[in-house]
């Protein structure tokens, strides 16, 4: 008896395992399918970067003093020359104003020497005069040898005069291009007082507000400029000789992550990075998504090879075994595992050189489906 209920529990275990396994086989299980298409696929190289402007700029006074105003906020648009924050320009101010004034008191001093110099060529004049009769007299002997050396003596004192004068003059004439010069480098420190934006662009960010000191090198505005905003995407190093400026790329933001935005390679890097082993390729977008914010990420598919009709089936339903590549194909209500050979890759589709013909059905598990499938498995297409 006991080795007869021994004999039941075997028995009972094994129609357990002959049902499960029977179960197994002939349940069907859900699958997603794709039937495989003939058309053009181009091949790319993917990289991931964030939205950059080309040309940045940190706007700071080159005068220390205390901010007045500022005139825009984070995100306003900005123009070339626009006014867009002012320091206290008090103190500037009277310096300018001394500044006139001394060009003012330095025009009058030329102008006073040039009357000196005139009286002094006036005395000359009378003075060679003096001496040219006095001489007459002296070969007459109508006058005395100390009356033509008194005359002689005072003609030396006028044309020393004279050159004083001229001497006084061009001094004058200096100090007063000094002053001049001294004026406009006052009014040009004047103009350091207002902060000018240097180009058409975009406020980053507001750094100060008004009453502080800054100081120069001190940022008070970031800005960039929006003619040319481009993705700086880091490629693998791998990659660079698949690379050249002007190749058609297309962009995918995190914030639209299923719409494509046209764009074009603008420059590649030249140099790699030590430790990532990673350049740098600016790609130019032609469109940007609403509500784009700089440094926001990108993936960046660089286009390097075009082919106009070939097979496609998505990467997603490539499968390996034993190192070797292949897709599960509908046959007859079962999957059957198959391998091929695959050529260019882009875009999320592969192509199939060898194994597949266009039309064939491609399976893989239906999502939330843990177990893979098995070749021969029953399969349910919904």
């Amino acid at each position: 008896m006991n080795t007869l209920r021994r004999s039941w529990k075997w028995l009972l275990l094994l129609a357990l395992v002959a049902g499960l396994v029977a179960r197994s086989r002939l349940v069907r299980v859900p699958v997603l399918a794709h039937t495989a298409t003939h058309g053009p696929l181009t091949a790319e190289v993917m990289g991931t970067g964030t939205l950059e402007a080309r040309v940045k700029t940190t706007l700071s006074p080159r005068i220390q003093e205390r901010l007045a105003e500022v005139l825009v906020d984070q995100g306003d648009a900005i123009t070339n020359g626009q006014l867009l924050a002012r320091l206290d320009d008090g103190e500037q101010r009277q310096q300018v104003a001394v500044a006139e004034a001394t060009v003012v008191a330095a025009r009058a001093t030329v102008e006073r020497v040039r009357a000196d110099q005139a009286r002094a060529e006036a005395v000359l004049r009378q003075a060679r005069l003096d001496h040219q009769r006095v001489e007459e007299l002296v070969a007459t002997k109508v006058t005395s040898q100390a009356d033509f050396d008194k005359a002689a003596e005072t003609l030396k004192v006028a044309e020393a005069d004279l050159r004083r004068s001229q001497a006084s003059i061009a001094e004058a004439q200096s100090q007063a291009v000094t002053t001049e010069k001294n004026l406009l480098y006052q009014k040009e420190r004047l103009t350091f007082t207002e902060l000018r934006s240097p180009y058409d662009g975009l406020v980053v960010s507001r750094d100060r507000d008004p009453g502080g000191v800054v100081v120069p090198g001190s940022s008070v505005l970031q800005l960039a400029a929006t003619n040319e905003i481009w993705v700086a995407a880091w490629v693998d190093e791998t990659a660079a000789a698949q690379l050249a400026p002007d190749q058609s790329a297309r962009v995918v933001f995190r914030s639209q992550p299923g719409h494509d935005h046209h764009g074009k390679v603008a420059r590649l890097g030249r140099e790699t990075d030590r430790e990532t082993r990673e350049f740098l390729v600016d790609v130019r977008v032609d469109t940007l998504p609403p509500n784009w914010t700089f440094g926001q990420r990108a993936e960046v598919f660089i286009g390097t090879q075009h082919k106009d009709e070939v097979v496609t089936v998505p990467e997603t339903f490539l499968t390996m075994r034993d190192g070797r590549r292949g897709v599960l194909v509908e046959d007859g209500g079962h999957a059957r595992w198959r391998p091929i050979s695959t050529g260019l890759s882009g875009a999320g589709s592969v192509e199939v050189l060898e194994g597949l013909k266009e039309g064939e059905r491609v399976l893989r598990p239906a999502d939330g489906l843990a177990t893979p499938l098995r070749d021969g498995q029953r399969i349910k297409i919904p």
